[in-house]
């Protein structure tokens, strides 16, 4: 089976889905950090920056190799630490290992600006991460993310390979909507400010900034802003790229694409999954989801997630399903 065939190789799908992924989440990255530094701060003015090493469930690993979640020491080991492997530059790493291997199938521009891409990242030192630069260092990051997914868009041929990469994207974009929602509940708001609070308040509108949404969340609302408005909009709004609901609506579209378009069988346990979870964000209102509580339904969306994700690597890739990662 080689590239020329009807169906792609299983190590192509895989790698192509993970291009998808390590370049969403760098682009996340960035704008999280970024926002951080810009917008969430308590009631005394200061940030928890340890609250980003929570919200990537990075706490084992970050405390081996650091003694205190400083702004330098999260910072450096979500930017440049290459012991990390959720580090931005881990993944801009990672995602041009798997471009590698997708020569044949990607563009000559794809693979030259990740190349470049990557060569800019490794001359990157602690000095560029100073308070004063991290700002233009993380829109710089984020242009780069945004000119591959224009150069990918415009180029990238639309056999199954796009379509991994766009379903590894798409997931990727839930985790990170589940996560940042999950780590709002329980870590940003601290134990002496009620709901609906300035501060709070401030803590949902950075929320809204980290998924690239406040302005989208104010054409929908434009006065005030409640806890339960942003949960719902990242959740269930099917115009918002990043909402949940969206998502998983493009997930299904691309492995329906990939069954009816180019004949391909496997992916029946994947969807079951993805259907599971569209019934359950559909079951629910902006009403319920406060009665059900949303930490409960934040984590049973990413066991969901983690669950699509090894299923499609699993019945498209030959990946064994306990797999961890890439």
């Amino acid at each position: 089976m080689t590239i020329g065939t009807k169906f792609l190789l299983a190590r192509y799908a895989d790698c192509s889905f993970w291009l998808g992924r390590y370049m969403e989440r760098a682009e996340s990255l960035a704008r999280i950090l970024d926002v951080n530094l810009h917008f969430s701060r308590d009631s005394r003015g200061s940030q928890n920056w340890r609250s980003i090493v929570q919200l990537n469930a990075d706490e084992e690993r970050f405390d081996e190799a650091y003694d205190v979640a400083s702004y330098a020491n999260v910072v450096h080991f979500y930017v440049l630490d290459r012991d990390n492997p959720s580090s931005i530059i881990s993944a801009i790493r990672a995602a041009k290992e798997n471009a590698r291997a997708l020569r044949p199938t990607i563009s000559t521009e794809m693979w030259s600006h990740l190349n470049v891409f990557n060569n800019t990242m490794k001359t990157l030192t602690s000095d560029d991460l100073k308070q004063s630069e991290l700002s233009r260092v993380c829109a710089n990051i984020k242009l780069e993310c945004q000119t591959h997914a224009g150069i990918t868009e415009g180029t990238f041929f639309r056999d199954q390979s796009w379509y991994f990469y766009l379903i590894g994207r798409e997931l990727e974009r839930a985790d990170q909507t589940t996560r940042l929602l999950d780590i709002k509940y329980h870590l940003l708001l601290p134990p002496d400010q009620r709901v609906g609070s300035p501060v709070d308040v401030s803590q949902w509108n950075a929320l809204l900034r980290s998924v690239a949404g406040y302005h989208a969340y104010r054409r929908e609302h434009p006065r005030g802003m409640s806890p339960k408005q942003v949960a719902a909009f990242l959740l269930f709004n099917m115009s918002f790229p990043r909402s949940i609901a969206l998502c998983l609506s493009q997930v299904d579209q691309h492995l329906h694409r990939l069954r009816s378009g180019f004949g391909l069988r496997a992916g029946i346990s994947a969807m079951e999954l993805l259907d599971e979870t569209r019934a359950a964000v559909a079951g629910h209102t902006p009403d319920t989801l406060v009665q059900y509580g949303l930490d409960e339904f934040s984590d049973y969306l990413q066991r969901q997630l983690m669950a699509m994700t090894a299923a499609v690597r699993h019945e498209f890739c030959g990946v064994p399903v306990d797999s961890d990662g890439e």
